[in-house]
């Protein structure tokens, strides 16, 4: 192939965008990109080049996993130097635990966004 072919940017079902954009956010800490910006969707960058959507779907069935009959189709994987800091401050945003395994070598926990949407927490 001689075309390149690059990542644009991940975007998230929801049914409220600027709410779950609010999230992630405060999560991040990245900036609203105004020129990518309308009522049914937020863009988030990072140094303006990484990019995170959200894109309104007002019939999204939010995933029920661990357990139950929707699975997560993706999730992003976040690193973190101290994991019950990090936690702390994730669960304060709006976050919901779905997992976290315990243990002395627990390495990671999973968590959803407002929307339902899993991600995960990893010790670097």
């Amino acid at each position: 192939m001689t075309t390149t072919i690059r990542l644009a940017m991940t975007v998230f079902d929801t049914p409220d965008p600027e709410g779950l954009a609010r999230f992630w956010y405060a999560l991040l800490g990245w900036e609203v990109d105004p020129e990518w910006t309308s009522d049914d969707w937020v863009t988030l960058r990072k140094d303006g080049h990484t990019a995170l959507g959200f894109q309104l779907a007002p019939d999204l069935v939010r995933p029920t996993w661990p357990e139950g009959t929707v699975p997560q189709q993706a999730h992003l994987d976040l690193y973190v130097d101290d994991l019950d800091e990090a936690e702390a401050a994730t669960l304060a945003l709006g976050a919901t635990l779905l997992h976290a395994p315990g243990g002395d070598d627990e390495t990671f926990r999973v968590y959803a966004d407002p929307s339902g949407h899993p991600f995960c927490l990893c010790v670097v």
